[in-house]
C-alpha cells in the first residue's frame, strides 16, 4: 500500500506538477479531518508520515488519570490502567500519545477525508497554472483557436484557456477551430473556477515580442526596439537603434532577403511593417519616422515637442500617407505634434523666408535636396494627397 501511495504522489508530481510536500500536508490535513468527524473533535490529534517510506502514524495526545472515573472526556484523557497497557511506565499526570487506527474509521468520515485531499489537489492544479501564466504575463504566446463565444473567441494555451475579446481582435481577422496562432498575454487574474487569461492580437507590443524572438541581436541586447506605433492589421512602425557601431540595427530586422520581417508580417496576417533608424537628434528621427517619403526641412522644438516639416510637392500624399496614416504613426513613434507642408504651401505662409526656415532646420537636422524623379513606390497616390493648406497629427507617445 505504501508502495502505491509513494507511486501515485510520483505521478501526480510530475503531471501536475504539485509538489510532494504539498500533498503529504493534504494527507495529513485530511486525516485530522477524520478524527474530527469520527470522535467530534482533533484538538489533541496529530499525524505523522514517513517522507521516505510513506508509513503514517496519527495519534491523540491523552492526559493519564488515576482512575476511570476521573476520565471526564474520552477523547482527551485516559485512566492509568489503560495507560500503562500501552506504556509500562505511564505515570499520573503525565500526556501520552494513543494511537488511532484510520481503519476504524465510519464511511462519512472517510469520504470527508478523500473531499479534503481531492480539494487541495484541485486548488493547487489551479494555484500553478495560476502562476505559470502570470509569468509570462506581458509576453507571447502559441495558443489553438477552440470555438466563437458570441463575438470572442476561446484560445486554449496548453493548460489553460484565454479569452480574445472582441476590442483585442484586428478587424477582418478570422480563424478557424484547430488554427495555431500567437497572441499577447494582456492579463492574468486569479479565480475561484481557475485563472482567467485575456490576450490580445492588436497591442503594439505583440510587434514587439515577436521582433525579440524572431530577431537574434534583439534578444541578445545588440539591436534595441526604441519606439513603436501601430495601427492593428494595417500598418507598423518600429524605430530600432544598434549599441554596436558593426551591426545594422535595420538590417538585422529585416534579415537575408527579408526573411526575418516576412515572418513576422506572415503571423500578422499580411500587416506592413516599416522598420526605421532611431536618432537621438529629434530632426533626423522625424525624418526617418516618415519614410518612405523624402524630405526637404524639419524644425523640430524639444520643448513644445512640436515639429515642423517640408515636403517637396510631389511628396505630400506620401508624406501623409492613406488617410493620413503614415504621418500619423510617424507622430505616434517619435511623441512629437507634426505640421507637414509642401514647399510651396510652406513659401505661400504668411512671414515665411525659406533662408530661416532652413537655418533652422540645419540645427536640428541635416538639408536634404531631392531633385530626381518620383518613382511610384506603391504607398499612396497624388490624387489622394490633401487639398488643404495644413495637416497636423498628434503624437501620443505609443
Amino acid at each position: 500500500m505504501n508502495k502505491e501511495l509513494m507511486e501515485a504522489l510520483d505521478i501526480l508530481e510530475k503531471e501536475k506538477e504539485i509538489s510532494k510536500e504539498t500533498l503529504f500536508e493534504a494527507i495529513e490535513n485530511s486525516l485530522v479531518t477524520a478524527c474530527k468527524n469520527h470522535f467530534g473533535k482533533a484538538d489533541n490529534i496529530k499525524v505523522e508520515i514517513n517522507r521516505e517510506t510513506c508509513d503514517f502514524l496519527c495519534y491523540a495526545q491523552k492526559e493519564v488519570v488515576e482512575t476511570p472515573e476521573e476520565v471526564e472526556d474520552d477523547c482527551l484523557q485516559i485512566a492509568l490502567a489503560d495507560a500503562r497497557e500501552i506504556f509500562s511506565d505511564a505515570q499520573v499526570g503525565e500526556t501520552v500519545n494513543v494511537e488511532i487506527k484510520s481503519k476504524e474509521f465510519g464511511r462519512i468520515a472517510t469520504m470527508n477525508a478523500k473531499n479534503v485531499i481531492l480539494q487541495k489537489i484541485r486548488e493547487e492544479e489551479r494555484s500553478v497554472i495560476y502562476n505559470q501564466y502570470y509569468e509570462k504575463e506581458k509576453d507571447v504566446v502559441t495558443g489553438v483557436v477552440q470555438r466563437y463565444i458570441g463575438h470572442n473567441i476561446s484560445i486554449n494555451l496548453g493548460k489553460a484557456d484565454a479569452m480574445l475579446n472582441e476590442s483585442e481582435q484586428v478587424k477582418g481577422e478570422m480563424f478557424k477551430p484547430t488554427e495555431r496562432i500567437k497572441v499577447y498575454i494582456l492579463e492574468v487574474k486569479n479565480t475561484p473556477k481557475g485563472p482567467r487569461i485575456n490576450v490580445s492580437r492588436t497591442h503594439p507590443e505583440l510587434v514587439k515580442r515577436l521582433f525579440e524572438s524572431e530577431v537574434m541581436e534583439i534578444k541578445d541586447g545588440t539591436v534595441e526596439i526604441k519606439s513603436i506605433a501601430r495601427e492593428a492589421g494595417s500598418r507598423t512602425k518600429l524605430a530600432v537603434w544598434s549599441n554596436n557601431p558593426n551591426v545594422d540595427a535595420v538590417g538585422a530586422c529585416v534579415g537575408m532577403n527579408g526573411a526575418r520581417v516576412n515572418a513576422i508580417v506572415e503571423e500578422l496576417r499580411g500587416e506592413k511593417i516599416d522598420i526605421v533608424n532611431w536618432d537621438e537628434n529629434p530632426g533626423n528621427l522625424i525624418q526617418n519616422a516618415l519614410s518612405p517619403a523624402k524630405i526637404v526641412a524639419v524644425f523640430a522644438d524639444p520643448d513644445e515637442r512640436t515639429a515642423k516639416v517640408v515636403v517637396p510637392d510631389y511628396q505630400l500624399s506620401l508624406a501623409i500617407g492613406r488617410e493620413g496614416q503614415n504621418a500619423r504613426l510617424a507622430a505616434r513613434l517619435t511623441g512629437y505634434k507634426i505640421d507637414i507642408k509642401s514647399e510651396t504651401q510652406a513659401k505661400d505662409a504668411p512671414g515665411f523666408r525659406y533662408e530661416d526656415y532652413m537655418d533652422e532646420f540645419d540645427e536640428y537636422g541635416e538639408e536634404e535636396s531631392y531633385a530626381e524623379e518620383y518613382e511610384e513606390s506603391g504607398e499612396a497616390s497624388y490624387e489622394e494627397a490633401y487639398e488643404s493648406g495644413e495637416e497636423v497629427f498628434e503624437g501620443d507617445n505609443e
